[in-house]
């Protein structure tokens, strides 16, 4: 069986579902055992969850921004 520090490091395939049927086998045998890890699981789904709700960061284009700057400069 794992141990929480071995869940934790392949926590983040396993909620990526990038693990193969015997990691996640031993990750399910774990979680039925192990209340924190359990606790830690559902900590990291809330999280992902909520970065993914963020909107996305505008791109920004560093050239126009410099020059719109640099005329905002001159006309001080």
């Amino acid at each position: 069986m794992l141990s929480c520090k071995q869940l934790v490091a392949r926590s983040s395939d396993y909620l990526d579902e990038q693990l193969t049927l015997g990691e996640r086998l031993m990750v399910r045998q774990h979680l039925l055992f192990c209340r924190h890890c359990r606790r830690f699981l559902k900590q990291m789904r809330v999280a992902q969850a909520t970065v993914r709700a963020l909107p996305e960061a505008p791109v920004v284009d560093s050239d126009a921004l410099a020059e719109r700057l640099a005329r905002e400069l001159k006309n001080s």
